[in-house]
């Protein structure tokens, strides 16, 4: 097997921007023209060499994407795509823990499997549908950084309800803390590409080894080179902070309100000024409004 710190060193191989940030990775595999990346990517998630790759893929765009961004919102990134058998894939990618993976990715991928049964058809014509999940925090608590989940018998693990639905987690915490990453599989170049830290040299080697990584290269190049697309990647950030500081004003006005509450019932109980300024850090202002 041959190790990823072997070639040489290349100086014009540099990481500016993150290819996980939602924005890239929609320009990079959620538009008319990503195929060729996008396919990549979805083989070595499903781990398809060879004869048994997949040699097609539609890019469903997700219109609403860059609407939102137009319009100063922040949006959901979903990359949708149907391969050549008929089955559907949405890639997801998490950057910051929300506390809400497991249900959200279930959430798009009942919507997605129900969505398709129109009215008078059988539930045999329901296509396969398959959730690709990229976070950049520890979940789920498994061992190894790429997780595959079926619907199975409890007691019978290799007893498989169907294959209609499959969930897939790509854990880059977990990714990173490997000893070492070899070349000659697939997913790790993919998430070596990925991995933002990842050392020129070692970005040099995998699109050197792989032309749907080095598509992918090009077309983060192209988007960052365009004056229109770093326009809208500008808007889009500022729509995320916008987002980050309402969350963050939110979350402070809960807990003033909280504090508000308890000095209230400490007041009710006839405890002394100093006591509740203690517990609550309020101001003897603040208190005396309350009293």
């Amino acid at each position: 097997m041959k190790n990823l710190f072997s070639g040489s060193v290349s100086s014009g191989f540099t990481r500016q921007y993150d290819p996980l940030n939602n924005f890239f990775f929609h320009k990079i595999f959620g538009e008319k023209g990503d195929e060729v990346q996008l396919l990549g990517f979805i083989n070595a998630v499903l781990g398809r060499t060879g004869d048994d790759k997949f040699i097609s893929v539609e890019i469903l765009e997700n219109k609403s994407f860059m609407a939102d961004i137009m319009g100063g919102k922040s949006c959901v990134l979903d990359v949708g795509a149907q391969l050549q058998n008929g089955t559907i894939v949405n890639i997801e990618v998490q950057l910051r823990d929300q506390h809400n993976i497991d249900r959200r990715s279930l959430f798009y991928l009942s919507k997605t499997y129900t969505e398709k049964l129109k009215s008078g058809h059988d539930y045999i014509e329901l296509p396969d549908v398959i959730g690709i999940n990229i976070v950049d925090f520890d979940f789920p608590a498994t061992g190894n950084f790429h997780s595959c989940f079926h619907l199975r018998e409890d007691t019978e693990k290799d007893n498989i309800l169907t294959n209609a639905l499959e969930i897939h987690f790509i854990n880059m915490v977990k990714y990173k803390k490997q000893a070492k990453t070899l070349l000659d599989d697939p997913l790790s170049r993919w998430l070596t590409w990925f991995n933002k830290d990842s050392p020129p040299e070692l970005l040099q080697e995998v699109v050197k080894m792989d032309s749907a990584i080095k598509t992918a290269e090009d077309r983060l190049h192209h988007v960052t080179q365009s004056e229109e697309d770093m326009r809208m990647y500008t808007r889009y950030m500022m729509a995320e902070c916008d987002r980050t500081s309402e969350i963050n004003f939110a979350r402070d006005q809960g807990r003033a309100d909280e504090k508000l509450m308890i000095a209230r019932s400490l007041l009710a109980e006839g405890l002394a000024y100093e006591f509740i300024w203690k517990i609550t850090g309020l101001t003897k202002e603040e208190i005396d409004n309350l009293a």
